[in-house]
């Protein structure tokens, strides 16, 4: 027989300190998710987005890596209730990727020629005086050599 979820949450210790930045967080999802997109393309429209998850997995993931200011019970349940994205946060501890926007950009069947995205070539390695935007989630760099 499946258990009956009642709704209730028990919030680990240290919730009460990272709710507020992760509720305000939410309410800029909620804007971004809700803003109408007239005259934009179609992934420019996810941008905002994608910027705004990157956010709280960073937030997340200094609070827990960087400065140790929260305990791995509430890291972990951050990240089971989908605060952050474990994936992208398994990223960051690996060298080269400290800087990744998102997974999109070094998955390789996204990309022509099975490559990753224009945003991880190091800015001394590109053309001078040419911006560059990822087709993704509009990152301009995030090579780790930057």
């Amino acid at each position: 027989m499946p258990k009956i979820k009642t709704g209730r949450v028990n919030y680990p210790d240290g919730w009460e300190l990272i709710a507020p930045t992760l509720h305000d967080l939410e309410a800029k999802m909620r804007q971004a998710e809700n803003n109408p997109n007239d005259g934009k393309r179609k992934c420019e429209a996810l941008w905002p987005i994608f910027h705004i998850a990157h956010q709280k997995s960073r937030y997340i993931y200094d609070l827990y890596y960087k400065r140790q200011e929260i305990s791995r019970e509430l890291y972990e349940f951050c990240l089971e209730q989908g605060y952050a994205d474990a994936n992208l946060i398994a990223k960051w501890k690996k060298p080269g990727y400290e800087r990744l926007c998102c997974l999109r950009c070094i998955q390789t069947r996204d990309h022509n020629f099975g490559t990753t995205c224009m945003c991880r070539v190091p800015k001394h390695l590109r053309e001078e005086n040419k911006v560059i935007e990822c087709v993704h989630c509009g990152c301009t760099g995030c090579g780790s050599g930057d």
